[in-house]
């Protein structure tokens, strides 16, 4: 499923909403806020934040941001199905392989969503 233009979370006031309405659930590689969107039925949108301090710099940050939307983009659908979604990169995000990533998500959706996913 593709990332589209249309779920991408760009405003400062809709990433502050988030942090500050919405559930959190820290992980090791990264920390993840959600807030159900029940107007917008079946569109989840995401923002992607990745710090200096935690990351290190340019390169590392944008490698994280990557395989954060990467792994939204591939899982999306474990996710309930309307609400916008922040993943905060951590500091350990870049060091481990991608499979581990995309477990930690899966682990993360099952955790918000009231229905199984095999």
């Amino acid at each position: 499923m593709r990332f589209r233009p249309e779920q991408h979370l760009r405003r400062p006031g809709e990433f502050r909403r988030v942090r500050e309405e919405g559930r959190r659930l820290p992980g090791e590689l990264f920390t993840l806020w959600w807030l159900p969107r029940p107007d917008t039925p079946e569109l989840r949108r995401l923002g992607v934040v990745a710090s200096t301090v935690a990351v290190g710099h340019a390169v590392l940050r944008n490698r994280a941001k990557r395989r954060l939307r990467e792994v939204f983009r591939r899982h999306q659908a474990l996710l309930p199905p309307a609400g916008d979604l922040i993943l905060s990169a951590r500091g350990a995000i870049n060091r481990r392989p991608f499979t581990v990533l995309e477990q930690e998500f899966i682990l993360a959706c099952r955790k918000l969503s009231p229905v199984s996913h095999a």
